[in-house]
């Protein structure tokens, strides 16, 4: 059986196990950070034992060693009105932190 958890960060949920490395939406983050504590777990699984959040687990908390800001993939944005000469083109760029899963505790 496999240890693995359902986390929210950023209004987004991840499935993660440890030693995966996910990329979070960006968060403030203290300088020269290690390690960063995410405590929002909707679900964990270790072994048999299985704990379902209403709506966060309580005590149960994943620690991720800092890896760094990433920019995402460009994406482009592009608004065209026909027979108006009317054309607009965005392009955007989001920033992630990356994280690399250390471990996932249960209180």
């Amino acid at each position: 059986m496999s240890n693995y958890a359902i986390i929210e960060a950023g209004s987004k949920q991840y499935w993660i196990e440890p030693k995966s490395v996910i990329e979070i939406e960006l968060q403030d983050v203290p300088e020269n950070a290690k390690q960063i504590v995410l405590e929002n777990v909707l679900f964990c699984r270790q072994g048999e034992r299985m704990e379902v959040g209403t709506p966060f687990v309580r005590g149960a908390k994943v620690v991720c060693d800092f890896l760094g800001e990433v920019r995402g993939k460009k994406t482009i944005s592009y608004r065209f009105r026909r027979r108006k000469n009317s054309r607009t083109k965005r392009g955007h760029r989001q920033n992630y932190l990356k994280l690399e899963v250390k471990e996932i505790a249960l209180a």
